[in-house]
């Protein structure tokens, strides 16, 4: 199981020892060599396990896990304290303890922790997104923080250093001129919640998901490293681009009007980031996948509407996981 100290431990191999257990150079030579890595790459990899949380009137259960492979449910530790889950990555869970901001990673599974440093004090105020990423070595978390459509930073914590770098201004993107459909500062404008009822002004989620963001990870366009490219929920509804190699960030624009009422997630599946939209219109509900490319958004995909119509009026808050 990953460890947040050491994630490559995560990475285990059995070896069917003759007379000896003692790790020979023969042994090391046979772990680096063609055939065996060529046959590693050959196991196939296991369906995801996904981590369920649930409240109760007496306060927050432990969370379990669902084997989708073996189709079995999983005692997970306790969450550190009060604290709440905001961002995974690799079997990993980033927990942060509303009251103080303090963050803390762990493995559900095993119940290992670490505390991380506290973060640089500019990157806690207005605090936009946490964005957690890196897939069987080093993991990094990144706190994006500022006051949209103008101002965003970007602080990211490192784990092979275990020390913090930023906070960094992100540059608007090229051609970007925000949200073109935005209301206007004091205009009152109404959601619907993720929680499934409609607030105004601002898109009230709930803790789990208050700082939520899907993170895709891409070869740069000179295939040189890999970049990541965090996507997250504005609290006017927009859905926000941050390149964290470049320090950029597009807000894109809107895939309803902004009077519309609906309930909407961002989710990474594979190389690309998609919305899931579930809308209300003429007597009906409509759940819609869809992709930003080519500077517009586009439909992917959608829910058979017999099997849609079943969320009319039922306030469903929409979450979603890529795989």
């Amino acid at each position: 199981a990953a460890s947040p100290d050491h994630p490559r431990e995560a990475q285990t191999f059995f070896f069917p020892f003759a007379k000896t257990f003692s790790l020979s150079s023969r042994w090391r030579a046979a772990a680096a060599s063609p055939t065996f890595l060529h046959a590693c790459a050959r196991v196939p990899s296991r369906d995801p396990w996904f981590l369920m949380l649930s409240d109760s009137d007496s306060g927050p259960r432990p969370p379990v896990a669902f084997d989708a492979a073996g189709r079995t449910w999983n005692r997970c530790h306790a969450a550190p304290g009060a604290a709440v889950p905001v961002a995974a990555s690799a079997g990993l869970v980033l927990y942060r303890a509303p009251a103080t901001g303090a963050l803390t990673v762990a493995n559900p599974l095993t119940g290992a922790s670490r505390a991380l440093p506290s973060p640089p004090q500019q990157a806690a105020r207005q605090l936009q997104a946490i964005a957690m990423y890196g897939a069987g070595g080093p993991y990094r978390v990144a706190l994006f923080a500022g006051d949209l459509p103008d101002d965003l930073s970007m602080a990211v914590y490192d784990s092979s250093s275990n020390s913090w770098e930023g906070p960094l201004p992100l540059a608007r993107k090229p051609g970007d001129d925000s949200c073109p459909d935005a209301p206007a500062p004091d205009d009152t404008v109404y959601f619907l919640s993720k929680s499934g009822d409609v607030v105004a002004t601002n898109m009230q989620r709930s803790a789990s998901k208050q700082y939520s963001s899907s993170v895709v990870v891409r070869r740069d366009v000179d295939g040189d490293a890999d970049a990541a490219f965090a996507y997250f929920l504005s609290y006017s509804g927009t859905v926000v681009a941050c390149d964290t190699a470049r320090r950029t960030f597009a807000e894109l624009p809107r895939i309803l009007p902004v009077y519309f009422e609906y309930s909407i997630d961002v989710v990474a599946c594979g190389a690309a980031a998609y919305a899931v939209v579930l809308s209300e219109y003429l007597g009906t509900a409509s759940l819609r996948v869809w992709e930003f490319a080519g500077g517009a958004w586009r439909q992917v995909a959608a829910m058979p509407p017999a099997m849609a119509h079943a969320f009319r009026g039922a306030k469903a808050d929409v979450n979603c996981v890529g795989h």
